[in-house]
């Protein structure tokens, strides 16, 4: 009856608010994003009461009176990157992400800028940069954490012993309380004070109660007593009284907001102190370790050089670096085999500067015999690929084997610097004799460390053991007068500690502080204080491995799609936005909804694969309503430090899900593509007649489910496959094989022979070997076993004609690059050999014309030298593969031709996607990101360059201008035809 009664009331609130609620676990869609939102970054899952979605501070008043009527919490949420459970809970998540999003004033005089909460701290800075200014806490997650999320953490990051945390930089906050009043946190002085607690309001109840706790003289004693170090600049256990009480500083409850979780009020807005943008020059002194101890005491001597920042990098993170898509490109400045790196920066107005202060702090570590290799890596592209390691470790432990996994737990503790390495020696000790490893990372210049213990919480030993860690690290913590949090606060992972650190005294203060600001528990209820048992409502509360799930594709490398879904930390890595740049993930960079992230898709499949009692867990509605949006773009198999493959699992479930329910005509109209383009091939004028009439396309397009708006396909007459085998192949020692795609063979076919003129005229022998089509059609629509048929006869067919010597090129991105990444896990166990030779060189015509040009048998004087502008737009399967510089560089062969690329992600036509009524908006939304407006401000003289048929499409539809195939630009410079 009570939830009766609840859920009625949910739904007379979601009439009062302008923005979205959903809490009905009946609708799929409902449940799908209350699923989505049951999990952070944390180890923690469970289901929210309902997610809302708020438009204004009339909603956020709305909701703070639900809970306070209905006895439920609110979970104010950004971008939801928490490492201790602070956003997850059973009440009512409010996502201010998506609304609250807006850069309201900026002062470059007095150096401060005024926020709402959902405000993107890279995304701010791209726009503060133009002032010559920024916001300094710079946290790893920077480019989705958001200025609320920030605060609530009291976020600090890798430069903090510079540009210090959210808390010093936070000048004033406007705040809702819990009876839903608006009250201004602001520095205040004496006078003010005083009228503060004289007022008769709500904010001057606050200010009286809190005034009587640090006003009383044995209060000030707990509380210096109790509290870390002075000298420890992270320190961020429970609220920040001993903040309050240092009366060196205005008074400023904007210090007690910092860090406080959402616990206390929900922040609308936030003014920022801004620093100037820092000195140009940069450079990283890279100094190699043998043992992290002799790490640690290099750390104390590179402090005193006074760097901008000193973190540490350890073996476990640089060999997750091996081999990974990405991040192998990061490991050049790595020598041998150190177990510790420590990345101390300098900054200055020259480089001359820069050698100067780092000769000398690797002059006194020699001297102390600290380090055996010093490389000096400067220039930001350079620098940003040391960062970038640090930044993703996090992400690249997750790629570790096996259900002991690294855990948060014990990865928010900070001591003094000094005490580090006495510090770090007992904490090794004490994972030896719990049988455990751990990495080791992050902020040693600020005496944090992310030591991330290894844990299998599937076990009931491994939750004895995450609890024991804990409950030994506080001793340690406490003998060494540390913080038991740093900056990823206390939530509900290290609340029920906070006690044993600060001594009970300060901690019944604590819940104090909490009842006197929401004695109702309104807001973010069992965080910090009040918390639960930290192994309760883990996300591992039902044990499967996922082996004894059948899948058509082989996730035998992953272990299981179970494990791959699995290895999706929450860090959020897939929420940044289109100013920070890449391809993961485009709906949601259209959206911004939680529900089109990676994260979210990959933590449903997690759920229902782990929890499902139906045969086939596949078969809920929730995962094909989170699936819906995703363009398949592989931008997650590079992007993310886990490489979590959606994309691959995407076409996994739609399998599995036709098995269950059948498939669509629409759908199996696509995947047939290839023969219905073959069939209007033969009647090539009169399909393109009627594909283009206003009157019959619009019925074909009806017919088909497509959007009106879209032009459809053309089809030609004189298909590739035609047109050579009219061909005389000429006779040379260099031959290659052409793949003869299906879109390139009947609707691009112009392109594919201009790629046959090009290779002849070269001098090279080309032919087309005997082939089926790509595949990628059945893929790109989930029909998994058909492309697995196609994979198999493709790879017996070529088998014994690929080799180093003549290889396989491609022309469309999308279907020859099939053989570098499918084909390797749809083919049996006895072709994988075949299949990977045949992948290794399975090239696009980009990387095969480099690797001439290299060898010298491609000459610049067989181009003209005439002067080109070309701006190049890269398909998401060449970004995922790190392709996009090999055309570049093609492009730019001839001596006058410059390129640039745009940086631009997806495209948004991705396949079919973007022709489909239902997706087309959000298909333009991905396009009007960044693609199309670089488009359109581009001058008529300059080329557009795109390898990919559906970009092409993309842009014809949405600015009406042509664009190229880098084959096509290169072929109209060569000056012997």
């Amino acid at each position: 009856m009570k939830q009766s009664i609840l859920k009625t009331a949910l739904h007379n609130l979601s009439t009062q608010l302008t923005g979205d609620l959903f809490f009905d676990e009946s609708n799929p869609k409902h449940q799908t994003i209350r699923l989505a939102y049951a999990t952070d970054a944390s180890v923690y899952q469970e289901i929210p009461l309902a997610v809302a979605i708020p438009a204004n501070e009339q909603d956020l008043v709305s909701l703070i009176h639900f809970a306070s009527q209905h006895q439920t919490t609110l979970i104010p949420r950004t971008a939801g990157t928490s490492l201790a459970g602070q956003v997850v809970g059973k009440g009512i998540v409010v996502d201010v992400s998506k609304k609250f999003n807006q850069i309201l004033e900026v002062n470059p005089e007095e150096k401060w800028v005024r926020v709402q909460p959902g405000v993107i701290r890279d995304d701010l800075n791209a726009y503060l940069k133009s002032f010559g200014l920024q916001f300094g806490p710079e946290t790893s997650t920077a480019s989705r954490a958001m200025v609320g999320g920030m605060i609530g953490n009291n976020s600090s990051g890798l430069h903090s012993i510079v540009w210090g945390d959210t808390r010093q930089n936070l000048i004033s906050a406007e705040v809702l309380l819990n009876d839903g009043s608006k009250v201004s946190f602001s520095s205040v002085s004496e006078s003010e004070y005083f009228q503060k607690l004289t007022a008769k309001n709500r904010e001057g109840d606050i200010y009286r109660k809190i005034n009587s706790i640090i006003s009383d003289k044995k209060n000030q004693d707990i509380i210096t007593s109790g509290y870390p170090k002075k000298n420890i600049t992270r320190r961020n256990t429970g609220y920040a009284l001993d903040e309050l009480i240092d009366m060196e500083k205005p008074f400023n409850f904007c210090r007690l907001l910092a860090g406080s979780e959402g616990t206390l009020g929900i922040v609308t807005e936030a003014k920022l102190q801004l620093m100037d943008l820092p000195d140009p020059e940069i450079g990283l002194l890279c100094v190699h370790f043998s043992d992290m101890i002799s790490c640690m005491e290099g750390n104390i001597v590179a402090l005193r050089h006074h760097p901008e920042a000193s973190e540490l990098v350890d073996k476990y993170i640089m060999d997750f670096t091996v081999g990974h898509p990405t991040y192998q490109y990061n490991r050049f400045f790595i020598e041998g085999d150190p177990q510790a790196l420590l990345i101390i920066e300098f900054r200055a107005k020259t480089q001359d500067e820069i050698l100067l202060k780092a000769e000398a702090l690797k002059a006194e570590l020699i001297v102390n015999q600290l380090g055996y290799a010093y490389p000096l890596i400067t220039g930001k592209q350079q620098t940003d690929l040391v960062w970038d390691v640090r930044k993703a470790g996090l992400g690249l432990i997750r790629n570790l084997p096996g259900d002991s996994q690294p855990v948060n737990l014990i990865e928010d503790c900070a001591v003094s610097p000094n005490d580090l390495p006495a510090y770090v020696a007992e904490i090794q000790q004490l994972l030896n004799e719990e049988n455990v490893h751990a990495s080791y990372y992050a902020h040693a210049g600020a005496g944090e460390l992310h030591i991330e213990p290894f844990v299998n919480l599937k076990t009931t030993e491994g939750r004895k053991t995450f609890r024991s860690i804990l409950e030994k690290t506080t001793d340690l913590v406490v003998k060494y007068n540390g913080s038991l949090s740093g900056e990823h606060g206390d939530g509900r992972l290290r609340g029920e500690f906070i006690g044993k650190v600060l001594g009970e005294q300060v901690y019944a203060l604590l819940q104090e502080v909490k009842d006197i600001f929401d004695p109702n528990g309104v807001f973010n209820a069992n965080k910090i204080v009040n918390t639960p048992p930290m192994d309760t409502s883990l996300r591992y509360d039902t044990v499967r491995d996922g082996k004894d799930i059948s899948t058509y594709f082989d996730f035998t490398k992953q272990e299981s799609i179970l494990r791959l879904a699995e290895k999706c930390s929450g860090s959020g890595d897939c929420r940044k936005t289109e100013i920070t740049g890449g391809t993961m993930c485009p709906s949601f960079m259209a959206t911004r909804d939680e529900k089109d992230t990676t994260r979210a898709r990959a933590n449903m499949l997690r759920q229902f694969l782990t929890n499902s009692t139906k045969k086939n867990r596949f078969d809920h509605e929730e995962i094909k309503e989170v699936m819906d949006l995703c363009l398949s773009c592989k931008g997650c198999k590079t992007e993310c430090p886990s490489s979590v493959d959606v994309a691959k699992m995407k076409a996994e479930f739609l399998q599995h899900y036709y098995d269950a329910h059948g498939s669509s005509f629409r759908s199996k109209l696509i995947a047939n593509f290839t023969f219905s383009q073959k069939m209007g091939s033969f009647v090539a004028p009169l399909y393109n007649t009627l594909a283009q009439s206003r009157f019959f396309g619009n019925i074909i397009k009806q017919t088909i489910g497509f959007a009106k708006e879209r032009s459809l396909p053309l089809v030609t007459w004189t298909t590739l496959q035609r047109f050579v085998n009219q061909q005389r192949p000429i006779q040379s020692n260099r031959k290659v094989y052409l793949f003869c795609d299906e879109f390139t063979n009947y609707n691009d076919s112009e392109i594919g022979i201009t790629t046959y003129k090009l290779l002849t005229a070269l001098g090279y022998q080309v032919e087309i070997p005997k082939h089926v089509e790509s595949g990628r059609t059945y893929l790109s629509k989930g029909f998994v076993k058909k492309a697995k048929q196609i994979a198999e006869k493709n790879v017996a067919l070529l088998e014994n004609l690929i080799t180093d010597d003549t290889p396989l090129i491609g022309i469309e991105p999308s279907a020859i690059l099939t053989f570098r990444d499918e084909y390797l896990d749809l083919v049996p166990q006895e072709k994988k050999e075949a299949a990977h030779r045949i992948a290794k060189n399975a090239l696009m015509i980009d990387e095969f014309f480099v690797r001439e040009m290299k060898a010298g048998h491609i000459h610049q004087e067989q181009f003209s030298n005439e002067r080109r502008q070309i701006k190049l737009h890269g398909h998401c399967y060449q970004k995922a593969f790190h392709l996009v510089d090999f055309t570049k560089r093609m492009l730019s062969f001839p001596s006058n031709y410059e390129v640039e690329v745009i940086p631009s992600g997806c495209c948004g036509m991705a396949g079919s996607f973007g022709f489909e009524k239902e997706h087309y908006e959000v298909s333009m939304k991905v396009a009007e990101l960044v693609l199309l407006p670089e488009v359109r401000k581009t001058d008529l003289k300059t080329l557009i360059a795109a390898a990919g048929t559906s970009c092409r499409h993309q842009i014809k539809d949405g600015v009406g201008r042509e664009s190229y195939h880098p084959v096509e630009i290169l072929y109209t410079a060569l000056l012997s035809k």
